[in-house]
């Protein structure tokens, strides 16, 4: 079993104790956990993320503010609230790729992203990402940035979440801002996965 999938089962196990123990205590209810849950699955998450990404790659008016104040341009969509007070958004370009991490604890844009992922707040991805970003993104994610590309890390924090505006795929100018915001992933926007030209399980 690798180092990632240990640290992420651990995780999880402590996450599932810490439940059942608030719940056993009256603190939270089994309902209000599954609430919870469909919150950030359903109502805010990467989709909210997605949608932005999709209308920034449409409209340079809005890309222009989002990349100005990313905390305001999602505003004016309706996309705000808890972890998401002081957002950033870094673009990629063909010379430059966008990673973020947080090496301290697991600060990340919720409104746009959803709930973070186990190996978002493993102290291996935390650790590595910084110090060899490339090996971890082609070792870990199967993405491989070209040499030509420069990779720049940030590092998020309570005061300040960062997250990826990536590259609008080739071959997408007929398609609209629905159909761009379906090719968004979560990975894309955290900047360890590329956007496909075709939906994640279409051919």
């Amino acid at each position: 079993m690798s180092t990632t999938i240990r640290t992420q089962e651990e995780i999880a196990a402590r996450v599932k104790a810490l439940e059942a123990i608030m719940i056993e205590k009256g603190i939270m209810t089994t309902g209000a956990v599954d609430r919870l849950a469909e919150i950030y699955e359903n109502e805010v998450g990467p989709q909210l993320g997605a949608a932005v990404v999709a209308k920034a790659w449409t409209d340079p008016e809005f890309k222009a503010r989002l990349v100005e104040d990313a905390t305001k341009a999602c505003a004016e969509l309706g996309i705000g609230g808890l972890q998401g007070e002081d957002m950033v958004v870094v673009e990629n370009s063909p010379t430059v790729h966008n990673v973020i991490t947080c090496t301290l604890c697991s600060c990340y844009p919720w409104p746009v992203l959803g709930l973070p992922p186990n190996w978002y707040k493993g102290p291996e991805y935390r650790s590595r990402i910084v110090r060899e970003p490339r090996k971890v993104l082609r070792e870990d994610f199967g993405f491989d940035v070209p040499d030509s590309v420069e990779v720049r890390v940030w590092d998020s924090s309570s005061e300040m979440r960062y997250w990826v505006l990536p590259e609008r795929p080739a071959g997408t100018e007929g398609l609209d801002e629905k159909a761009l915001a379906a090719l968004v992933t979560r990975d894309s926007m955290i900047g360890v996965g590329p956007v496909a030209s075709t939906p994640p399980g279409q051919a």
